[in-house]
């Protein structure tokens, strides 16, 4: 085999084994938890593009959902059901706001960073929250330098 094909072959392997790296973490739905009441845990988290997160429905009554406005553009919104475990991978990079749908006035809510990009930070805190999500967010946020 020659030289250059070689190290072509050997680089298209490389490439192709990249996904085989992609983490998976995991966040729980809580009806209390570690910040109080109706919470993620953890509330706020960087991953990489390609990882996926696993959103364990450890109490009844909870779901995941993107938050209007606080996705990075390309990405795909996403709602779960109630009560369900899903996962899901995250590959546009960026600042994500995420939700349970019915405990957001609560402060249900939950931050992803994807990556070391954060692009659209200035439009996910634009959004605005009622109190107690607000209050959380702020968290994550600081949580995250952001």
């Amino acid at each position: 085999m020659n030289k250059p094909f070689a190290a072509l072959f050997a680089a298209t392997l490389a490439f192709a084994a990249l996904p085989a790296f992609a983490a998976d973490h995991e966040v729980r739905m809580l009806n209390r938890g570690e910040a109080g009441t109706m919470v993620f845990e953890p509330g706020a988290l960087r991953i990489e593009p390609g990882d996926t997160v696993t959103f364990i429905a450890a109490d009844p009554g909870h779901n995941v959902e993107t938050i209007a406005g606080m996705i990075p553009e390309g990405a795909e919104t996403f709602r779960t059901t109630l009560g369900q475990t899903v996962t899901v991978t995250f590959d546009v990079p960026g600042v994500y706001g995420l939700k349970c749908t019915p405990h957001l006035a609560m402060g249900m809510v939950a931050l992803i960073q994807v990556g070391d990009d954060a692009h659209n930070i200035e439009a996910v805190k634009a959004v605005r929250q009622p109190p107690v999500a607000a209050k959380r967010f702020e968290a994550g946020y600081a949580e995250l330098g952001l």
